[in-house]
């Protein structure tokens, strides 16, 4: 990813008249985030939750073939201070808390691979449909980090044991159908055309349902998270540690040229 790619990438947000919001991220490097996409994410769904006229949101991205491909390496490996390093995966953390603390139910439509953040991404959602093309990895430590940021959100959806084993076999893609096994999907199509009909079928029930419900049901869901705005911050410390490391830059070097 050149530094023209770094500021390519964008969020829409569209509002049908039943109250349905469907928020897509594009980047035409397979659904990457750069910062400036991670920023506009977070600050989307926030104002989202705010916004009356809005009863339920999917989450989607752009395209075919990847539901989101993580972090962009390039800038990744052009990271040279601490800061830099924490603020650029911070990105992922206020995407995760933005998505948990909205008070609006987020249905998360996968369509293809999730990497990384996407992974993280299909996590944080509040009910997440895939298709059978949607496999997923961690990839992090394959490239000299770990997956710090992402891990909780992981973790509360499929258990440590699932989570650590797509943590340490981070060159492993893990199936569609491993991921409903493990409670990340709550159910996969064989085609695009059938995940956007139960997307939009289970949106449109939500749409109708009490607000105030569903409102106090997501607090509920999500009890035991009020210390994620520091525990987040803390992992991508320590993420943007890493970053810096000669092992890591020359590791993500490697990752690359494959």
């Amino acid at each position: 990813m050149t530094d023209k790619a770094i500021q390519q990438g964008d969020v829409t947000i569209d509002v049908n008249e039943q109250g349905i919001a469907t928020i897509e991220f594009f980047h035409p490097l397979s659904n990457s985030l750069p910062g400036k996409v991670l920023a506009k994410l977070a600050d989307t769904i926030t104002q989202a939750g705010k916004d009356e006229s809005i009863k339920v949101i999917i989450l989607k991205s752009a395209g075919e073939r990847a539901f989101c491909a993580g972090a962009s390496f390039d800038e990744l490996i052009s990271i040279n201070d601490f800061e830099t390093g924490k603020q650029f995966f911070s990105g992922f953390a206020n995407v995760i808390n933005a998505a948990r603390k909205c008070p609006k139910f987020i249905i998360g439509r996968v369509q293809g691979k999730a990497v990384g953040g996407g992974v993280g991404m299909a996590s944080a959602v509040d009910y997440c449909l895939a298709t059978k093309y949607a496999s997923v990895k961690l990839s992090e430590l394959a490239v000299g980090i770990g997956p710090f940021v992402v891990g909780p959100a992981v973790e509360r959806k499929v258990g440590t044991s699932a989570m650590s084993m797509m943590a340490i076999n981070a060159t492993e893609w893990y199936s569609a159908e491993w991921a409903k096994e493990k409670g990340l999907y709550a159910d996969v199509f064989d085609s695009i055309e059938e995940l956007d009909a139960a997307v939009m079928e289970l949106a449109q029930k939500l749409a109708k349902s009490n607000p105030e419900a569903m409102m106090m049901l997501k607090k509920v869901f999500w009890e035991g998270t009020e210390h994620w705005d520091e525990l987040l911050a803390e992992r991508a410390a320590m993420s943007g540690k890493l970053v810096l490391s000669d092992f890591t830059k020359e590791f993500i070097q490697q990752f690359k040229k494959k």
